[in-house]
């Protein structure tokens, strides 16, 4: 778009002189055509229309017939000048791939290593894997980073509980609570075992007080750094992690880089950061001589208006070690990027503003609103979750069956991994298909649903293009694309194909990955209209033409599966 934008540029500055209309401040008006049927560039013409005397209407038609383009139209649609590039010039950037550009770390899912993921925690991995993976495909250099939360308050809990606790104990405290043990493929799985300690030792400690004390000792020698307590928090964290890990594997999930809380501690960069904090002008200290940054001055409204970053002890906060971790990303990445919970709104303005006062620069953040059962909020301290794993199993189960239906002279291997590929990539699409800002409730039937403007669809897509291509086998396409011959569908895939990389950077700038997913459906739709009106392979061969289109949308397709988490495969 932007090369069109610069291409354009040129022939309508002439056409305003011609016009008569003086200065350059329409230079920045041109953008992308809200309506795609009447041009790719829309040009409004109502700050013209006082210059040249006459209407809105008048003006884009006399500043249209002005333009000489060689390498589109100008066209006059209501008060707007519609630019619409040749078949020629789009297919002529289809093959550009994106620019590089600079590097960022993107921090996303952080969850408590307390238990395995539910479908709640699934969103903040989900969306923001996508982010991952639209940055690298529009060529960012990306880092995707875990923070472990690996000395809080749930990790002190789950330790306690492993250590205190027995079988016979925890079963007994579950059956009190009414929290079913599950008995599932995944049971043994260790975040799957051992959230049951977790969730027992919740139970007693609600009637227990020493429970709360042994906890909130552990938790304290944490915080001092105490090596003993750090390889025990660890010793019950990381096999949760790593079954946590393994679920979000299956996802297509992967992370670049893990950073714990505790380093911050440990090398002392929290303390350096406190006592900097002291000499700022918010600074101030409570009664029980805990220190503050008083942050009403900086738009903090209501009760939090003061941000706690030293307890009466002299001991940091979570928020605290936050931002000595903020100071260290900024040594690994150019531009920083946190995927948040909506929850964290309030927190992260906090942390923001203390960045500032350190003369760090506060990260970019991406909020979304939560995912919840049609009861409420899901709680793993309280039972009440929809697991990922048993989310996953029974994606690949429905999937399985509709692929039978479809394909039954497949291989039993066969069947299996196309349908785990259905499944993961369904679930995952309808995560990332809906606005970050928009809630999410939870039913399986929305979860799993192989319908169109759905990942099965994109994906059918796909794969037909690549059993095209197998049907064709060896094709001379040095003949290149012959633009004249581009009419109707073929034509409309073309130009939907060229805009591809102006999507991609869209939907990263706007923070939408929706977008994106909207933009790749519908591809599919157009392929496939391309493919019902144009015979690519046909009884006396192959349509050199047609192949080539063809092959740039398998292509254009694969990419777009790629950024988005669909498993591109090529056989359904």
């Amino acid at each position: 778009m932007q090369a069109l934008v610069e291409a354009v540029l040129p022939s309508l500055e002439v056409a305003m002189k011609t016009v008569g209309i003086k200065g350059d401040f329409w230079r920045n008006m041109l953008g992308r055509s809200k309506e795609a049927s009447q041009g790719d560039l829309a040009l409004p013409c109502f700050p013209f229309a006082k210059q040249l005397d006459c209407s809105p209407a008048d003006a884009a038609k006399k500043i249209a017939d002005a333009i000489e383009l060689d390498i589109g139209d100008a066209i006059a649609v209501g008060p707007y000048v519609n630019i619409r590039a040749s078949m020629d010039w789009l297919a002529g950037h289809l093959s550009k791939g994106p620019s590089s550009k600079g590097t960022i770390l993107i921090e996303h899912t952080s969850a408590n290593p307390n238990g395995p993921f539910h479908v709640g925690r699934a969103r903040n991995a989900v969306l923001g894997d996508t982010f991952v993976r639209m940055y690298r495909a529009a060529g960012y250099d990306v880092t995707a980073e875990y923070y472990v939360d690996d000395m809080g308050k749930q990790v002190g809990i789950l330790c306690w509980a492993l250590e205190n606790l027995d079988e016979n104990k925890v079963r007994e405290l579950l059956a009190e609570g009414e929290i079913p043990i599950e008995d599932s493929p995944h049971s043994s799985k260790e975040d799957h075992a051992r959230v049951l300690w977790y969730q027992a030792a919740n139970l007693l400690k609600s009637k227990d007080p020493a429970v709360d004390a042994g906890v909130t000792e552990l938790v304290q020698l944490s915080e001092e750094a105490d090596a003993d307590v750090l390889s025990r928090f660890e010793a019950a964290y990381q096999p949760v992690l790593d079954g946590m890990l393994v679920t979000l594997g299956r996802m297509g999930i992967s992370f670049d880089s893990f950073t714990k809380e505790s380093r911050f501690i440990v090398d002392g960069s929290v303390e350096v950061l406190m006592d900097q904090l002291q000499s700022s002008q918010l600074h101030g200290v409570a009664e029980n001589g805990a220190h503050f940054l008083e942050l009403e001055s900086k738009g903090v409204k209501g009760k939090s208006t003061q941000f706690f970053y030293r307890r009466g002890d002299g001991s940091s906060l979570y928020a605290t070690r936050d931002l000595a971790y903020h100071q260290y990303k900024w040594t690994q990445s150019t531009r920083l990027l946190n995927i948040l919970g909506e929850d964290h709104k309030l927190q992260s303005k906090q942390v923001g503003i203390a960045l500032e006062e350190l003369s760090i620069q506060p990260p970019e953040v991406v909020f979304y609103a939560f995912t919840k059962l049609d009861d409420g909020k899901m709680s793993t301290r309280r039972g009440n979750v929809v697991f990922m794993d048993d989310l996953l199993d029974e994606a690949q189960s429905r999937a399985l069956e509709t692929v039978k239906e479809i394909r039954a002279d497949l291989s039993s291997e066969k069947l299996q991994q196309i349908s785990e590929a259905v499944g993961v990539s369904a679930t995952r699409f309808n995560i990332a298909r809906i606005s970050p800002e928009k809630g999410i409730t939870f039913r399986w039937a929305d979860a799993l649903s192989l319908e169109a403007d759905s990942a099965p669809f994109i994906m059918y897509s796909h794969a037909r293009a690549c059993s095209i291509q197998r049907k064709a086998g060896d094709v001379d396409t040095s003949v290149g694309l012959d633009t004249s011959l581009l009419t109707g569908s073929a034509a409309e895939l073309v130009r939907r194909m060229a805009y591809m990389n102006d999507e991609l950077q869209s939907s990263i700038d706007s923070n939408g990955p929706h977008q994106f997913c909207a933009w790749l459906s519908a591809l599919a739709v157009d392929y496939n209209r391309f493919y019902r009106d144009n015979h690519v392979v046909t009884d006396e061969g192959v349509n050199v033409q047609n192949f080539i289109i063809s092959e740039m949308a398998r292509d254009h397709l694969r990419r777009g599966c790629e950024a988005v988490g669909i498993i591109p495969i090529e056989e359904m």
